[in-house]
């Protein structure tokens, strides 16, 4: 988020009370410009349809949908990509996947924004979050093995895409005190564990980040609704 957002972001917190009475009750719902459709193939890998956990729907409301499949190569190396639309109440069935990861177990590593060269994208860049985690599971023999995992993320919304969950937040606020209504977001996740030294053939760090990013890559365009048209303005 630029300087200048994040100090139009504070006055508007700091003059809350006094707008509050000014924010429409009743907000129209823009819809995201995510398609909730995943491809048989990417990145040279073929998926499945994947589960959505028990946690995730006592945790989202009702209406929250999800696309979610996990892509495999036929060695043991799989990943997670999975689109989570927003239903109408938007602060239940959105959030950053850093929520659920810290409660699966996952400890965080580190955490960094970036952009990738996505020739469909607003500029051919896609702004992305990057997440390092590591978690330690228990081996068929008995040791302690470290786990580590690469995450990227971002939203999509009617009007905008972002990979930071406060700058969403602030595109809320504006929307509703500007134009009268909101944005439903979407999060796609892309994912996949770091094999290396867990499986034949495993991926270290830099061949996962270069899995990870062909597939998004190749699915944004796919997803996305009028890619590489720039975002819908009113």
């Amino acid at each position: 988020m630029t300087i200048s957002r994040l100090l139009i972001l504070n006055a508007l917190l700091a003059c809350g009370l006094g707008t509050v009475f000014f924010i429409p009750r009743h907000s129209r719902i823009q819809p995201s410009r995510v398609r909730m459709e995943l491809p048989e193939m990417l990145g040279g890998l073929l998926g499945k349809p994947a589960a959505v956990t028990k946690q995730e729907h006592e945790i989202l409301a009702e209406d929250t949908e999800f696309c979610r499949k996990v892509y495999e190569d036929g060695f043991g190396q799989q990943v997670l990509v999975s689109i989570v639309l927003s239903g109408n109440e938007l602060d239940n069935s959105i959030h950053r996947p850093e929520r659920c990861l810290r409660a699966q177990g996952w400890t965080a590593v580190a955490a960094n924004g970036l952009t990738l060269p996505v020739a469909s994208a607003p500029g051919g860049e896609l702004p992305v979050m990057r997440l390092h985690n590591m978690m330690q599971v228990h081996a068929e023999n008995g040791e302690i093995v470290q786990v580590h995992n690469l995450n990227y993320y971002w939203f999509v919304g009617y009007s905008d895409i972002t990979a930071s969950h406060f700058e969403r937040e602030y595109l809320d606020m504006k929307d509703r005190l500007l134009h009268g209504y909101n944005q439903r977001w979407a999060y796609v996740t892309v994912a996949s564990n770091i094999t290396k030294n867990l499986i034949p053939y495993g991926k270290d760090e830099a061949q996962t980040d270069a899995l990870l990013q062909k597939i998004i890559t190749e699915v944004y365009p796919l997803i996305v609704k009028d890619a590489g048209q720039g975002m819908a303005k009113e």
